[in-house]
Order: C-alpha cells, then structure tokens, then sequence
C-alpha cells in the first residue's frame, strides 16, 4: 500500500497511483477520486451521477502506458449529499464508488488524521484544461461552517481548484499523507479565490467504515470523550459551557485558563461535552441536536480544537510528542520540543490537568513555546494552588503586561513622531485628496490614555474557580487593530504629502528657469503682463501651506506665457544659451548669426573664426560664460575673465571674479537674480531660490 501519496521513492510531483479521474455515463470528465482499498474509491456525492448504473474509473496513474478504466458502482448506504443548515453552513458531500475490478494494493492510499491548519498542500485535479492530471498547492487556513470544512487558498491565481478537482484527495506537502479530499473551488463577488477541503475526521464521521483505512491518533484523548451519563441535563453548567464554546469558537483571547475540581460532576461532564462536540471525528447530528441539552451559545463548531490532551500522570516530553505526532513533525530521533519549537506550528490545544502532570513545570514551559508561536491555549487544572498561579503569571498575565507595554509604546510613537511628522507636512502643503485623521488620532489618544490607567490593573478570576475570564481591563486586540489601522493611515498621509511637497519644489524650479529664460530674451527690458503672471505663482509657491493644485495652475500659466514670447524670436529667446538669435534659428547657419556663442562668428555656426563658436572663445561676447568666454585669453577656448563675468550667466552687472561676482552667480536677473548663490542675498537672492525672500529662506520649506 502506498504511504501518503506514493511512497518515499516516488517523486513528490510525479501522478500519484491513487489518483482516480472519474467519468460518468456520457463520458466526460465528472470529477476526481482517491483508490482507499483495491475496490473502494472515495469521491464527493455531488460528483456521483445516481441516476446513472454505472460510471468509469480511471487510473492516470497506474504502472505502465495505459490508463486502465474500470467501471464503478455508487455504494448505496455510504453516500452523505450536501445539505444546509439554517445559516447557509455545508455539510456531508462524500461518497464512496465500489469498482467492478480490484485494483492491485500497492496502488491505494491510507487517509490520515492530521492537524490541518495553516499547512502546505497539495491536490491532483483532473480540470478540463489539464484533463490528464495536474497538481495544485495550497494553504489550509482554517475551519469554517460547522461541519468542520477547512478553506484553501490557492499558491497562485491560476491554482484554483475547478470543475473537475472535486474529489480530488489532498496530500500534506511535509508527509505526504493524504489529509482530505477536495469539496469545492469557488471565487466570490469580490475577485477573492479558495477552495474547501473535507479534513479526514469530517469524512470518517460521515462514513464510519473507513475507520479502518485510516491513521493516526484521534484529536481527543479518551479520558475527555462525552460519556452516556454525560446528556443528563442537570450536569451542564450552562454559563461555564458557554465560556467554553465562545473560545473554542475563537473570542480572540489566545489563552484560557479555568479550574474544574475533581467531583464536580456538572464542570467535569460540561467540559467533556464541548470538547467532543468541537471535534470533527466525534461529533455526530445526535450529540449535537439534544433540545435539552443544547441552549443557545453552548455548542461549538466542529474544528474548534485541533489537540485535546489529558495530562494526568504524564510527563512533558510525553505531551510534547502527542504534539509533535498530531502536527505531522518529522525526525523522531530529535526531541520532540525542539521539533516543535523548530516547526513554529500553531494549533488550538486543551490540556486538562496540568497541574496533575509528572512535571507541572515543564508542561507550563511547553505550553509557553506553543504560546509565544502563536497557539491558542485552553488549560484546565485541578485546583487553584501554586501550579495555577504559575500558569497565570507564565501564560496569561505576564504577556499579556508585556503585550499591553509593546501596544502602549507603539501607540507613544503614533501620536508623537509620526502625527508629528503628519502636522510638519500639513504645515508645508495642504491636503488635496486626503481624508481627515483628526478622528484618527483622537481615537489613538483615547485608547493610549485607557491602557495607561488600565497599566497596574490585576486580572480577575471568575466565580471562584479561578478561571480567566475577560475582566474590566482594555479590549488589546481591538486596540492593536486600531493601531494598525491608525499607523496605516497617518504613513500613507505622511507619504501623500511628501509627494505634494516634492511636487511643489519641482514647480519652484520651473518657474526659476523660466524666468531666467525670460529675462535674458528680454535683454532689460520689462513685461507687466507676464510678471505679474510670475508674481502670482511665486506667492503661491512661497504661501504655507502650499496649495500645490493652485500653484501648478499658475506655473503653467507662467510658462505657457514665457513659451509663446519666446516663439517670436527662437525657441531659446534672444541672448539664451549664447547666441543673440537663439540656439537654432540665427541668420548665418547652424548655430545663430555669430555661432554657439554670439560675437562676430563666422557664418558657418558651430565652427566660428577664432574659437569654438565665436570670436572670443567658448561663449563669446554674450554667450555661455561672460564677456569674453569660458576661460582666459583672447582666442582660446574659453574668454578673458571666467565663467561668470561680464554678463554672467543671464547677463547684467556680474562682478570680474568668476562664479562669486558682483551680483552672485549669473547677474542681476539670471539664474539666482542680485543676490545669487555666492553672494548678497543667497542662492535665490531677493526674487530666487533662496534666502532673503527665496523658497528655502525665509518662509520655512
């Protein structure tokens, strides 16, 4: 018989010889089944067509090249239909083919009992594109409706289980064992993809004959199955029974701890009741439909535990391994904590009778591992002695102190630095598109002030019996997702505005070179009409906060202006760039009338007589550089005083000395205006970029 999936020395991907593909009487492909024993063949109800005699078995995966077909019988008395309940919840669906010809052994698959959760998977569907066989993976994250179903979701978009996978059996990518058979594939009205698996428990419950064809442990340890003298209805305690259900349906507290003393027959049998009815495998319609013994809020769904552990006269490391054993961990030669701690699996665990172990403490430790990995916790012990308050300080009130100071600090810094940082941006620009966070915030406030009153709050026990019950203290998990929610919100503000606040410094560079751009076409003179366009923008660049919308608006006009106005006479303007008619345009050839520079060029343009474009050198008289070029000398490559005299960079009044002249950088109104970047009033100057009245200076960023 092959163990979970083929055995260890086929490959894990290869078709594995339990693979059924199902057809029904008309021949096309109805579904997907898993070979249990050489007769038996396991499939979903909905895929079994009853009207039909008889439907054909296929064996994709059988040796040699052929795929044998064997025609296959419903089993009368092992078909379960889907029905639901009065909410919607699934339930049933399984089915069992008996095939006309055996199958050799080898080819079958054993069914495992395995805890699902939050497991890698793998199924072999036969859908209509892959009619031949394909694998699909996925990840089993938990339980839904009250039959115990478990949710996959897909490894990626296109693994989604479809028509042609039901049936399909689901192997743990870890073992290979065949944990649960595909239900369904769907995609709901929001574009979200999944698929359902019925785990092995859900299916043996169904159909009680294949007990014997399955492995592994039951989820429940004897000692704490619901016995005949248990549906007595003066042995439920009702408030503690719905105490119960209410965390094995998961209330969002990760640890429970609660007394029940030995004698108390109502606690004792109360207990036992929820956790068979939260078991898959032990659950049944009867157990679950006693009127009497059924009050609202008292019954849990099935799946709510994954492990139910009676520790009673057992050691640590001999729970450890009923762990390691129900979760699939391999390596046996290790010690079974530290499999556990290396596999950092997380599963919902009730342990009854801590206190009654070898070794109290090491359980204690045992759990903490399970604990601070995510697991959920239901102890039960003994009595209220000197265990309990260990178990309480270990696994309950000590994390959850250290869990409200982590919440504590966290939301410090959501309301400090980061609204900080928010009320900085807001100072700079202002919102457009951004939903207010004043609530926000306010709501962050009010939930820091509440755990810091609640900071030397102690837990409560509740009626006596020393268990934990939700006290007067703050709700952490909902103020852990406020946080979230608030963090997320405030950074994804901050970052909106630092795009408008970057926009806003690109604007400012545009304007900046296009006014230098409009200064040197006009050579002096003045235009009213398009400086007051510039004024405008430049108030609205310079206002705190910046309306950036309002100010791009007048950039663009800005320029628009300046683009036309220069249109008249060249793309650049008149002395722009080193040439009086413009880069491009010009009366004598490529560059302008004297050349790249200006001067008295020759008329071949980049080429001109004394120097690289013109008389004087690189930049010529009025060109790139100053008077005289770039550089020294009459004739050479640059011209006599540097790279920023004479008329500087945008022409006017530099000073003799280069890049510090006169009036800064370029000139009187070229690239910084008066005060450029070297000197009067910064790198802006008096109308630029910076100081006196310029975007850095002044009038903070």
């Amino acid at each position: 018989m092959a163990a979970g999936g083929g055995g260890p020395a086929v490959s894990p991907m290869a078709t594995p010889s339990w693979a059924v593909r199902i057809r029904g009487a008309d021949g096309e492909i109805a579904g997907a089944g898993i070979l249990l024993t050489p007769q038996w063949v396991l499939t979903c109800a909905h895929v079994v067509d009853r009207t039909a005699d008889v439907m054909t078995a296929e064996f994709v995966g059988a040796v040699g090249h052929g795929v044998p077909a064997v025609p296959a019988r419903l089993e009368r008395d092992a078909y379960v239909p889907e029905t639901l309940d009065a909410d919607g919840d699934p339930s049933g669906d399984v089915a069992l083919l008996r095939l006309e010809r055996p199958r050799p052994a080898e080819e079958t698959v054993r069914l495992h009992r395995l805890s699902a959760p939050n497991r890698e998977v793998r199924m072999y569907g036969f859908p209509y594109e892959h009619n031949g066989g394909i694998w699909f993976r996925a990840t089993a994250v938990g339980v839904c409706g009250r039959d115990g179903q478990v949710q996959l979701i897909p490894a990626s978009p296109g693994e989604l289980a479809s028509p042609g996978c039901s049936g399909a059996g689901v192997a743990d990518s870890d073992t290979g064992e065949v944990i649960g058979m595909v239900l369904s594939g769907q995609e709901d009205r929001h574009g979200n993809r999944f698929s359902f698996m019925s785990p092995v428990e859900t299916i043996v419950r169904h159909l009680p004959r294949l007990d014997p064809v399955t492995t592994g442990p039951s989820a429940v340890d004897p000692q704490l199955r619901s016995t005949a003298d248990d549906i007595l209805p003066e042995l439920l305690d009702r408030p503690f029974a719905q105490r119960l259900a209410a965390w094995l349906r998961d209330d969002g507290s990760q640890v429970k701890i609660s007394v029940v003393r030995h004698g108390d027959a109502a606690r004792e049998a109360t207990l036992r009741r929820a956790i068979t009815l939260a078991d898959r495998e032990l659950r049944t319609p009867v157990s679950v439909d006693r009127a009497s013994l059924d009050p609202p809020g008292t019954v849990p769904s099935a799946g709510g535990h994954d492990l139910a552990v009676y520790a009673e006269g057992r050691t640590s490391a001999g729970i450890a391994e009923r762990i390691a054993e129900r979760l699939g961990l391999p390596h046996p030669e290790e010690a079974p904590l530290e499999r556990i701690r290396a596999a950092r699996a997380i599963l919902n665990l009730v342990v009854v009778g801590v206190d009654e172990a070898v070794d109290p403490l090491g359980v204690l430790d045992l759990l903490d591992v399970l604990r601070a990995d995510g697991s959920r916790l239901l102890l039960v012990l003994r009595t209220a002695g000197d265990c309990h308050r260990r178990a309480r300080e270990q696994l309950l009130t000590g994390p959850e102190r250290g869990r409200r100071a982590r919440l504590v600090e966290r939301l410090k810094e959501i309301t400090g630095p980061l609204a900080e940082d928010l009320r900085e941006r807001l100072a700079a620009v202002a919102p457009q598109g951004l939903r207010p966070l004043d609530s926000d915030l306010v709501a962050a406030h009010a939930a820091l002030a509440d755990l810091l009153r609640a900071a030397g709050a102690a837990d409560h026990d509740g009626e006596g019996q020393g268990e934990a019950l939700p006290g007067p203290g703050p709700d952490l998990a909902r103020y852990e997702r406020l946080a979230d929610r608030v963090e997320g919100r405030l950074t994804a503000g901050v970052a909106a505005l630092d795009r408008l606040r970057d926009r806003r410094d690109e604007l400012a560079g545009r304007l900046r070179s296009y006014q230098v751009m409009h200064q040197h076409s006009l050579r002096g003179e003045e235009d009213p009409a398009v400086d007051g366009l510039y004024l405008r923008a430049h108030t609205l660049l310079r206002a705190r906060p910046c309306d950036v919308r309002a100010a791009e608006a007048a950039v663009d006009a800005y320029t628009r202006r300046v683009d036309g106005h220069a249109g008249a006479t060249g793309p650049v303007a008149r002395d722009v760039h080193g040439a009086r008619d413009g880069h491009g345009r010009g009366d004598d050839g490529r560059g302008a009338r004297p050349g790249h520079g200006t001067g008295d060029g020759g008329g071949d343009g980049h080429r001109s007589e004394d120097g690289y474009g013109a008389r004087d050198g690189y930049g010529a008289r009025d060109g790139y550089g100053a008077q005289d070029g770039h550089g020294p000398g009459d004739d050479g490559r640059g011209a006599r005083p540097g790279h920023g005299t004479g008329d500087g960079h945008g022409i006017g009044d530099g000073g003799g000395d280069g890049q510090r002249a006169g009036d800064g950088y370029g000139a009187r109104d070229g690239y910084g205006a008066r005060g450029g970047c070297g000197a009067g009033d910064g790198c802006g100057a008096r109308d630029g970029y910076g100081p006196r009245d310029g975007y850095g200076g002044g009038d903070a960023s």
